[in-house]
């Protein structure tokens, strides 16, 4: 009996433990906090000893004692890049001006020549290199051209040497000769076109001395108003898109320089008549006015027929910037449009004029030109009383400009409409074709620059906004089309594979996620577009008449060509250069600013140029359609918990002295995102601004205030002469392979050499300066005009790099280990934690590296990896991440994994970082940061030795977090580099309210959003024959096609062919499965197959990112778990950036609750019908007007040139053939 009664026993006591546990109100603890209290100490001696040792941060920092810490003068740091920037932009000036000079007095010597059609000259599009196949001449005689009555002509291409140049991105160019693109709208071979294109080769020579004087301009271009662009040095044009859509005389450089800010109004006829293929010309024309406008000019849209309504119905009454936001949104407005009844002109006009005047009284708008668009087939009258009331008070100037644009190939009431803007100083064109929309709407910019010409002597210097170089706006809508298609092909082509399991649900839902997250991709550094600003100047005929031959009416029925002489007041076109945002970028001096300091520019209207936080791209390819109209405040985010879009007036106030270009400086609290914005700091930052002058950009910098007030640098006997006095050799400071420099900086350059890489562009002047004779340059910039300086030298970066180099020579050097204890020590630590890389990266851009080898053989390409992907010192993640947790603790290092890098399933590596501070009596400042990298599975298996088999059981869970959240380390691999919300969302929460964690929420007010795209535009059916005709064509079509498809299911032989040569080779296209009762199974992965097109559009999203509170003796890790109540404990590992926590699984969770860092979209109180750009227009900022404005002048009314009457010719075989079909039908 004894074995039944112990097993009763047995049986007893474990009930008796299984209800003391599940019981209410009884508490069986199952995480001991000591336990987990010492392997939380254990972690992090450890890998601080591991740190320690293989970074000897102790040998770093004692190798910097040398230096000494100076105060960061930020008032004097502005002033001194504002004032290189300033020189470096009157060079760019200069060039310019003589550009413009050359061409002015090249016109004027050329006047009289006669245009040669056969004149052979460089096309961008078409010229050929040497061996390159040219396009055979034609064998037969070419056929009449219908438009210019005179047979086509063909001139062979021209052969031209190109060589890659590293200063054009290594573009093939040509530095002799310049070349000459034309837009697919304009004839080479018109005679105004080609007698242009003669007299401005003449300006090679110009653009080959300002070269010369100036190595570091970038393209030089003369845009002629014929429409073509001469541009230096010669290169091919790009042929990666589908259309060439660039046209200079759209350009922001062109337009904002040939004419004055505008203030514009485009009045759209929305009676019965404009349908079919005038409304179709009508929205052209206005989408081609709205691409002539800039973020300088003001403009509405109002279609009218008994009322008067804005395309845009929160626009009323009001002008709005024409910025790309604003722009996109009236498009959109105007696409939707559809007439209704009998216009009502003066009604139209009334409008207009009265909100002009209105916008002037009030000093909105762009307070220079004023201008009314109108666009119909034909007004009743003339509403001579309207413009007398309104525009005619003040003789003989007319305030506000009439453009007028008659649409339809039939029309008889012009009269009228031309009278409109023959009398208020405009210009009429007649349109019937959407081909010629884009050269008769640009005519309106030759009379509007007419002040301009007519001033003679006043050449405004224009700077444009930022802009993505040759790239078109419209190419977005174009990549996302083309990217959307793609997405469908991919889905259908992998149903074929994979079938229904592409329909579960978690599949579907990850395929979702992860097009989400390309859409989040926005790299800040791209080198897909370069952006640039350019600088432009207006280059006027100097003629004051001219001989014109036109068409005169002799009669009502009878038109004569007549030549006669005329007042004229032409603008030759526009001349300028571009300037590389980069090449700013490079005379900042970031070294001077420090690690997380950083400058920017920002433009009179309030925008960034430039920015650390400035994201025009997504997808890593596309243009954001606002990328270019992002104000600084919507990229500097104060930390004081307002609401989106409510911004702090202390930041509106900074904003308002800044675009007045006024000097000062100011503290502010600031929210800093960075890691793919998945990362949050909250700073303390100075901020210092001053004015570039002679520009319309003001210059910004900030920095922390924890360590950016003081710097390091060498002292006055550690200079590099003194050094070479001492016989010391500094090449030798810089031997072995095991450094980098960073690639963006600008330490020295000479401006007519190139280089491999940076490091042997720095050694070549390494050697320099030993020889005799050398001498710093004054300045890193050449003075204006002409006496540009070969070489550019940063005296203060290169004695702080040449010292670091010399203090920390030693670390990339094996033979520090030479001692037998230390040897063997390393190769122990090499086993345990398979160690790939140590580095260390000074703040003058120097970057060390030594490698750890599997064996003690030096294995050649070790660290590769590490130093490309890492050679930017200061910018790099762990070194800024270092920096700031030297404040959270000093002697800790910083982990990091790859953001989701268990997904991968590769090896993850590693990333842990030190910041090294030198201190001099009260001061400290940054010197450097060391680190290591070593493989995630060694630091798994040593949380595993200490933690033992704890946490492998099923009842815990145990995790290491970093400081904003993150997964470092998971019983679960595949965790790793997560978001800890989404792991465990409940828990995360607990965190958050425990104060563990702190929730910062961060907008992003550069977001991209999504929304359905209709294709219905009743524009295009034409209700005619012509339509039905079409219907019934297409129908025969679609239904051929139909047979053919059934006969090639029919036709083996003919369907395998079809497939070997057309179909993807992994599989065929599926065919429906009958389910038990033979009928087809319902084919939902059909819907894969519909692509569900969006369209761009400009929005406001936010994050919800966390960071560890900072808190000393937080008293939160002191507490012990407490059943279901507190199901779990949470440790500071010390030392580092990161929190050990362990989890009681058996109590349960809402496992569908997640937190996770996404952005996601922000909820405006918007009115029913308004839009989030009407929400951002009533809530519109300051903005400081163009300092030139030249509006009028008073011999313009002399002028009587004003666009031609229109003609109707009749066709006789038109006419014969509609009077048959009139007898037959």
């Amino acid at each position: 009996m004894a074995r039944p009664f112990w097993a009763w026993r047995r049986l007893s006591l474990s009930l008796l433990f299984v209800f003391i546990y599940c019981a209410p109100g009884i508490i069986a603890e199952k995480i001991n906090y000591n336990l987990v209290h010492s392997w939380a100490d254990k972690l992090g001696l450890e890998l601080f000893s591991l740190g320690d040792f293989i970074t000897r941060r102790k040998e770093v920092q004692e190798s910097f004692k040398e230096a000494k810490v100076v105060t960061r003068q930020g008032g004097v740091i502005v002033e001194s890049m504002a004032k290189e920037i300033e020189m470096m932009m009157d060079l760019k000036v200069s060039a310019v001006r003589r550009i413009m000079d050359t061409a002015e007095n090249t016109a004027l010597s050329h006047q009289n020549d006669m245009a040669d059609k056969m004149f052979s000259y460089y096309n961008a599009k078409s010229m050929a290199e040497p061996g390159e196949p040219t396009p055979p001449a034609p064998t037969t005689p070419p056929d009449m051209d219908d438009q210019i009555g005179e047979p086509l002509i063909y001139v062979p291409p021209k052969v031209l040497v190109l060589e890659p140049s590293p200063e054009f991105q290594n573009t093939p160019v040509n530095f002799s000769v310049s070349s000459v693109h034309v837009p697919v709208n304009v004839f080479d071979r018109a005679s105004d076109v080609i007698k242009a294109i003669q007299w401005s080769e003449n300006l090679d020579q110009i653009f080959r001395d300002n070269y010369k004087n100036d190595p570091s301009l970038s393209w030089q271009f003369f845009g002629s108003s014929t429409g073509f662009m001469r541009q230096f040095p010669a290169s091919k044009w790009k042929k990666d898109v589908p259309v060439d859509l660039y046209d200079c005389r759209l350009r922001s450089w062109y337009m904002e320089a040939a004419t004055s800010p505008k203030d514009i109004i485009i009045l759209m006829d929305g009676s019965g008549s404009m349908l079919g293929q005038r409304l179709d010309i009508a929205k052209h024309v206005v989408n081609t006015i709205l691409d002539t406008l800039g973020t300088n000019d003001f403009v509405n849209i109002f279609t009218f027929d008994k009322e008067v309504s804005p395309v845009v119905g929160c626009f009323e009454d009001t002008l709005i910037q024409a910025n790309l936001g604003n722009v996109r949104e009236l498009k959109e407005g105007i696409e939707s449009f559809k007439p209704k009844s009998i216009a009502n002109y003066t009604a139209a006009l009334t409008r207009a004029f009265e909100i002009l005047e209105e916008t002037k009284i009030n000093s909105r708008g762009a307070q220079c030109n004023q201008a009314i668009m109108i666009i119909g087939d034909g007004a009743p009258e003339n509403n001579q009383e309207v413009f007398q009331l309104h525009n005619w008070r003040d003789p003989p100037y007319r305030p506000v400009r009439v453009f007028t644009y008659l649409i339809g190939k039939e029309v008889a009431n012009w009269d009228d409409i031309r009278w409109m803007a023959c009398e208020n100083q405009g210009y009429y064109v007649h349109l019937s074709d959407t081909a010629e929309v884009r050269e008769m709407v640009l005519n309106y910019i030759p009379v509007m620059a007419r002040p301009l010409v007519l001033g003679r002597h006043d050449h405004p210097v224009i700077w444009t906004q930022v802009y993505a170089d040759l790239e078109d706006t419209k190419l977005s809508d174009y990549l996302w089309e083309i990217k959307q298609c793609e997405e469908q092909k991919a889905d259908v082509l992998e149903y074929w594979q994979v079938r229904d399991r592409m329909l579960e649900p978690n599949e579907m839902r990850r395929r979702e996620y992860r097009r989400m997250k390309e859409t989040w991709n926005q790299p800040v550094d791209s080198n897909v577009y370069q952006f640039m600003t350019t600088v432009s100047m207006p280059i006027y005929d100097r003629r004051e008449n001219a001989n014109i031959t036109e068409e005169v009416l002799i009669n009502e029925a009878l038109w004569e060509l007549q030549t006669r002489e005329t007042r004229i007041a032409n603008i030759l076109g526009v001349a300028g250069t571009d300037v590389p945002i980069n090449d700013i970028k490079k005379l900042l001096s970031p070294f001077m600013l420090g690690v997380n300091g950083y400058a920017f520019i920002v433009t009179n209207n309030g925008y960034v140029l430039f920015h650390p936080d400035f994201r025009p791209i997504f997808q890593g390819y596309i243009l954001k359609p606002a990328y270019n109209s992002v104000d600084m405040i919507e990229v500097e985010l104060l930390d004081d918990d307002r609401a989106a879009r409510d911004f702090n007036p202390v930041l509106m106030t900074i904003r308002d002295s800044i675009i007045n270009q006024s000097t000062g400086s100011k503290w502010m609290l600031v929210k800093n995102h960075f890691d793919e914005m998945k990362r949050v700091a909250r700073v303390k930052r100075q901020y210092y601004w001053t004015a570039i002058k002679n520009t319309p950009f003001t210059l910004v910098i900030t920095y922390p205030e924890r360590y950016g007030v003081s710097r390091m640098e060498p002292r006055t006997e550690q200079d590099i002469h003194r050094t070479y006095i001492t016989g010391k050799n500094i090449r030798s400071f810089f031997d072995g392979k095991r450094w980098k420099i960073h690639p963006d900086w600008l330490f020295c350059k000479q401006t007519n050499k190139t280089f491999r890489t940076p490091e042997t562009e720095l050694l070549y002047f390494v050697d320099r300066m030993s020889e005799p004779g050398w001498h710093w340059p004054s300045s890193r910039s050449a003075m204006p005009p002409e006496h540009a300086a070969a070489i550019f030298c940063d005296r203060q970066l290169m004695q702080s790099l040449v010292f670091d180099a010399r203090v920390t020579k030693w670390f990339s050097n094996n033979t520090t280990f030479n001692a037998r204890d230390k040897d063997e020590k390393r190769h122990e630590f090499k086993q345990r934690f398979g160690i790939t890389v140590a580095f260390l990266a000074t703040h003058s851009g120097l970057t060390r590296w030594h490698e750890f080898h599997s064996n003690m053989a030096e294995q050649p390409g070790v660290g590769e990896s590490f130093s490309q992907n890492n050679k930017r010192a200061i910018d790099e993640i762990w070194y800024k991440r270092a920096v700031d947790q030297y404040f959270v603790h000093k002697e800790s290092f910083v982990y990091s994994v790859p953001f989701d890098a268990g997904e991968s399933g590769s090896e993850i590596i590693v990333t842990a970082s030190n910041a090294i501070f030198h201190n001099e009596s009260s001061k400290s400042a940054p010197a450097a940061v060391v680190g290591f990298q070593f493989q995630h599975s060694a630091f798994y298996k040593l949380f595993h030795n200490i933690t033992g088999n704890a946490c492998a059981v099923d009842d815990k869970d145990c995790y290491i977090l970093d400081n904003n959240g993150f997964v470092i380390i998971s019983s679960r691999v595949h965790e790793t580099g997560k978001f800890f919300g989404e792991v465990n969302g409940a828990i995360m929460m607990r965190l958050v309210e425990e104060r563990v964690y702190k929730r910062v929420i961060v907008y992003d007010y550069q977001a991209v959003c999504f929304e359905s795209k209709t294709e219905v535009n009743a524009s295009n059916m034409l209700l005619s024959p012509l339509f039905h005709l079409l219907r019934v064509s297409k129908w025969l079509l679609h239904t051929a096609l139909w047979y053919i498809v059934q006969l090639m299911r029919l036709a083996p032989g003919v369907a395998g062919h079809y497939n070997d040569v057309y179909m993807d080779g992994n599989g065929t296209e599926p065919e429906p499965e009958p389910d038990d009762n033979g009928q087809t199974k319902n084919t939902a992965w059909l819907r894969y197959l519909t692509l569900h097109r969006t369209r761009l559009k400009s929005c406001d999203m936010q994050r919800e990112l966390y960071m560890l509170y900072n808190e000393k003796d937080n008293v939160v890790y002191n507490m012990t778990a407490h059943a279901c109540e507190r199901p779990f404990v949470v440790l500071p590992i010390p030392n580092s950036n990161l929190i050990l926590l362990v989890i009681d699984q058996l109590c349960p969770r809402d496992v569908a609750f997640v937190l996770n860092v996404n952005p996601k979209p922000i909820s405006y109180p918007l009115a029913p019908n308004e839009t989030f750009s009407c929400y951002k227009h009533v809530r519109e900022f300051n903005r400081v007007r163009p300092s030139s404005c030249i509006s009028r002048h008073a011999n313009e009314s002399n002028i009587k040139l004003c666009g031609k009457g229109c003609t109707i010719y009749a066709n006789l075989m038109l006419l014969l053939l509609s009077h048959v079909l009139s007898r037959l039908l």
